[in-house]
């Protein structure tokens, strides 16, 4: 045949399939979520969610050693805490002296230069489960951002490098924008959880913190996973209330609107490839359905190809692993 475009050319050995390659992932794209609870010497693992664990402070900090010497510099935190700690204002989310504030002192005082990223959203510290104050059976938008605004100033006055909203109340970015300038912390950035959909795959963080709401769901706050063009609005509002990073949450069942906001905002787009994505491919390959770590590679690079910048993965570990062994 006379074939003038034979695209295998470009296939045809591994040395021109790396040379040609647009996309590439690497360990500084990564963001480790990890938990912490109260105690020493405590190391829980997360039933639905094989290899990740529950931290006391102490033995974190031997975590975060491991990821930064594996390249990975950036951490989300997330407190596991009793339900004693617990009530309806989610009060103990901005003790400065409580388990979160006193983990990120902690973590930038061993390690100064990591970057500690933060949970602003009142359902880990909620005994109703839900990111608002719940009166009557609803969540009350206003109210909830005096709490947020407190929340975040705590972490900020500990130590927090980004500020990460993930309740999804109207106008909270311009609120903690405004709270965290004020308490002169105009150098702290607001990572928005621009587009979090109301989804199924959230169900091993719960589980990791017992923070499952203890009535209803979350889709009144939370977006349809229908809409598309509604990420659009949340994000231009975010946008303009003075977000520093865009995200996307979840990750894998909603490249289209990791690839519609970075098509649409000159901003960094970050993606959340959230625990349900995690422990599938986790579960499918301990069963050998599937061979975990092309599949975990292969879900990264479509997170990234769809135009994350950065991604806030369980995997950031191993892929980081991963990608020292094969660079």
């Amino acid at each position: 045949m006379n074939l003038i475009r034979r695209p295998r050319r470009n296939r045809q050995s591994a040395v021109i399939r790396d040379m040609v390659q647009e996309t590439r992932l690497s360990v500084t794209d990564f963001i480790l979520p990890v938990f912490i609870m109260e105690g020493q010497n405590l190391r829980s693992e997360v039933s639905s969610m094989p290899g990740i664990y529950r931290y006391s402070l102490d033995l974190l900090f031997n975590e975060i050693q491991e990821c930064v010497d594996l390249g990975v510099k950036t951490f989300d935190l997330f407190p596991n805490l009793p339900e004693s700690r617990k009530d309806k204002y989610a009060t103990e989310s901005y003790n400065p002296d409580g388990l979160y504030p006193t983990a990120i002192r902690a973590i930038k005082e061993r390690f100064p230069d990591v970057v500690i990223m933060t949970d602003v959203a009142m359902d880990p510290y909620s005994s109703d489960g839900h990111d608002g104050i719940v009166e009557n059976g609803k969540i009350l938008n206003d109210p909830t951002l005096e709490v947020l605004g407190k929340m975040a100033l705590a972490q900020a006055q500990a130590g927090a490098n980004i500020i990460g909203p993930s309740d999804m109340m109207d106008g909270r970015v311009g609120y903690l924008r405004q709270v965290l300038d004020e308490g002169g912390f105009h150098d702290v950035a607001i990572m928005s959880y621009a587009a979090k959909y109301a989804s199924a795959f959230y169900g091993p963080f719960r589980d990791a913190l017992d923070s499952a709401p203890k009535f209803g769901d979350k889709k009144t706050y939370q977006m349809n996973p229908a809409n598309s063009r509604e990420a659009l609005i949340e994000a231009q509002l975010d946008f303009e209330e003075g977000a520093d990073f865009l995200m996307v949450k979840p990750a894998l069942a909603y490249l289209d609107i990791i690839k519609l906001l970075n098509d649409n905002f000159h901003l960094p787009i970050a993606a959340y490839n959230v625990s349900g994505e995690y422990a599938m491919i986790k579960a499918a390959a301990q069963n050998g359905w599937l061979d975990g770590e092309r599949a975990m590679m292969e879900s990264l690079m479509a997170i990234k190809r769809a135009g994350a910048n950065v991604i806030l993965t369980y995997f950031a570990k191993e892929a980081a692993r991963y990608l020292l062994k094969n660079n």
